[in-house]
């Protein structure tokens, strides 16, 4: 049977920390109530200099580099970003041109933090039909272009990265054995940002109203998240026959470390089989899961046969999961 298999992977975080430490000298909060509350440690933000296509770039590089092909043999890409370079073109066609991979097709995607998974199922399908042979997926953020530093219910959450996946096909049993991917719209209005578009085009007036920043709505999408989440794990094992206790690693989307404990223990999976990094880099939205994934791989988290579980949840609403054998 003909699936998606990743081939190699790659992440990039800038070299800037920025811990809990130094945002209590910018807002009033504390390291303690911040670690408390979300489980974060500190957060890697760009510099000034660094936009989105920079570091999806490196990532890429990386996985490129892993798997020892030739940007030319890359004939799809995918970027997942909410925080692209501009409003158009798309970031992955930036991409292209940087890594000279011209025969590649190039889009972006935006479902926030499910944006990876999103991607990977929509190259999971090209791949079952043939349409591509070589895809890389990109989930990169730029977020703390987008905070607003006065917000301290926002501002201490986010942080900046990317990872970088190449899919191929593969007739072996190794691969993605399913992805699931849902939206709710009627709840758009828990994680947005409202200036820029068409609803609020740039002016003065939306600058001097700050609608430029990321708003968020923390308490309610915790209480969605928490069983939205139960409730997509339990799914996607039932499609796939397993149990909790069959699964070697769960992947979570790093949004909230108080979040990934309580699925975990809703579904009976123990917390030595969940990889946890938003200590160190924070919720950086759709390239969390490829950070994640990348850093499981070089650590050793993951052996041939393990099943591998990828959920998330995200601005949209949106949700999704993969599972992975690999």
């Amino acid at each position: 049977m003909l699936r998606a298999k990743i081939t190699a992977t790659g992440s990039y975080t800038p070299e800037r920390i920025l811990s809990n430490q130094d945002i209590e000298k910018i807002i009033d909060t504390s390291d303690a109530w911040i670690t408390e509350r979300t489980g974060i440690k500190e957060r890697r933000i760009a510099y000034e200099s660094q936009i989105t296509s920079d570091l999806a770039y490196e990532a890429s590089l990386i996985a490129l580099k892993e798997r020892n092909i030739d940007p030319l043999e890359i004939d799809l890409i995918i970027v997942a970003t909410v925080s692209g370079d501009m409003p158009f073109p798309s970031t992955a066609c930036i991409l292209q041109k940087l890594l000279k991979a011209k025969n590649a097709v190039a889009f972006d995607i935006n479902a926030a933090c499910s944006g990876f998974i999103y991607a990977m199922s929509i190259a999971n399908s090209f791949i079952k039909t043939h349409s591509f042979k070589k895809v890389l997926i990109v989930g990169v953020e730029v977020l703390s272009k987008f905070l607003d530093w006065s917000d301290r219910t926002t501002c201490i959450l986010f942080g900046d990265g990317a990872g970088a996946a190449i899919l191929e096909p593969s007739e072996s049993e190794s691969g993605i054995l399913s992805t699931h991917i849902y939206s709710d719209g009627s709840l758009w209005d828990l994680i947005y940002l409202p200036g820029g578009g068409a609803k609020h085009p740039t002016s003065h007036q939306t600058v001097d109203n700050r609608l430029h920043y990321i708003k968020m709505k923390g308490n309610e999408t915790f209480k969605v998240a928490v069983k939205t989440l139960e409730n997509l794990v339990v799914e996607t094992l039932k499609v796939n026959n397993l149990e909790p206790a069959q699964i070697s690693l769960l992947i979570p989307h790093q949004a909230n470390l108080r979040i990934i404990i309580a699925t975990a223990k809703r579904l009976g999976i123990p917390m030595n089989k969940v990889f946890v990094n938003i200590d160190k880099y924070g919720n950086t939205s759709a390239a969390s899961i490829p950070i994640a994934l990348d850093e499981a791989l070089k650590q050793g988290k993951i052996k041939k046969d393990d099943y591998i579980l990828l959920e998330a949840f995200g601005a949209g609403l949106t949700w999704a999961s993969a599972l992975i054998r690999w």
